[in-house]
């Protein structure tokens, strides 16, 4: 770059010229070298992108709480553009990094430093270098709890035991603070998954010897100082939770359906073998399953070897990874009820590991 014409271009007509980009370019460009990046992560180029709403929705990894990731490195996946995009973290003043989910373009890790190793859950914007940390928690929360987000003042940790809930409230008066309710599931939750104002999970409710799932809803927040948990369960279900194996709840597109995979049980005897990995949509208006995929054959080979599998995703796609396999099962359902799988390669890191991970719908305009 030190000999480009970008070099001899205004900042001003440098920024005019990127801003007519799709935001995927956008953030491939500031990949490019450091003077793109400080160029396109200035604030007056997102002031001038700030009118306008561009979203670019990406398959985000997760670290392992057992390899806090220290590259400061978010790694997305495009799926329309079938690459992988990476985002910079080094903006974030802590030493140990662990992402874990998203919500209306914000990234939220758990994030520690070594003036203090108390675990903290940090939230900012990768497009921007904008974060906020909020109230500490305790390091058990962290190693224990599921986080949910649906936007800044609508943040859950939640257990088998408690729930921790995140408010701003809105008035400048009031310290923003951790609210704890109890939650008294009957096993720790499961893929735990936030539609609208209330929150769906799949709890094992069997024996030592044998699993039995089912599904709880409950509301984020009740009035008195406990989530209240119902076993959602119809007669017209007949044995949907018994025919798959290491069943996971994955939010869909829609606020009014979700996902559950898992593999597909040959019989119901208890070390029964997996035919192929199912996609069943349940619509809840309606408290109707479908059908929505089956991973091909050839695809499902890939996975027999491994002694399980993880699941990520949602808006209406989910990935599959295993250990050994080196790159990812994709399924996505299209608008018009059709839906496909394809292999995503490119893998960061060793193919040896389980990926796990989230969808990232990156925005400038996401705010904190």
């Amino acid at each position: 770059m030190d000999s480009s014409p970008f070099n001899n271009l205004p900042q001003d007509t440098l920024h005019q010229i990127f801003c007519h980009l799709p935001l995927r370019q956008i953030a491939a460009a500031k990949c490019v070298c450091k003077a793109l990046r400080a160029a396109l992560s200035s604030a007056s180029f997102h002031h001038l992108l700030h009118s306008q709403s561009r979203s670019l929705p990406l398959l985000a990894l997760k670290t392992s709480h057992r390899h806090v990731s220290t590259l400061l490195n978010l790694h997305s996946f495009d799926p329309a553009a079938n690459q992988w995009l990476k985002f910079s973290l080094s903006f974030l003043p802590f030493a140990g990094l662990h992402p874990i989910t998203s919500s209306n373009g914000l990234l939220y890790l758990w994030a520690s430093s070594p003036q203090n190793p108390q675990k903290a859950l940090v939230v900012c914007n990768p497009l921007t270098a904008r974060f906020k940390t909020l109230p500490l928690l305790g390091s058990a929360w962290s190693r224990h709890g599921a986080v949910l987000a649906g936007s800044l003042t609508a943040v859950l940790v939640l257990t088998e035991l408690a729930v921790l809930y995140y408010s701003e409230n809105g008035n400048p008066n009031f310290t923003p603070n951790w609210l704890k309710f109890s939650s008294n599931l009957p096993s720790k939750p499961r893929s735990p998954v936030l539609a609208s104002d209330f929150i769906l999970t799949l709890c094992d409710v069997g024996s030592p010897w044998r699993s039995q799932w089912a599904m709880f809803k409950g509301r984020i927040v009740d009035t008195d100082k406990a989530m209240q948990w119902v076993r959602q369960e119809r007669r017209e279900w007949g044995d949907i939770f018994d025919i798959l194996k290491r069943p996971r709840l994955v939010k869909a597109g829609s606020d009014r359906k979700v996902y559950m995979v898992g593999g597909l049980k040959s019989s119901y005897a208890l070390q029964s073998a997996c035919t192929t990995i199912l996609v069943l949509r349940l619509d809840l208006d309606t408290l109707e399953w479908e059908e929505a995929g089956r991973m091909p054959l050839e695809m499902y080979r890939c996975f027999v070897e491994s002694s399980k599998f993880k699941v990520f995703g949602g808006g209406d796609r989910v990935c599959f990874s295993a250990k050994r396999v080196g790159r990812l099962a994709l399924w996505e359902e299209f608008g018009d009820g059709k839906n496909a799988w394809r292999w995503v390669d490119g893998l960061p890191g060793s193919g040896d590991v389980l990926s796990r991970g989230f969808v990232f719908e990156a925005r400038l305009d996401a705010v904190l």
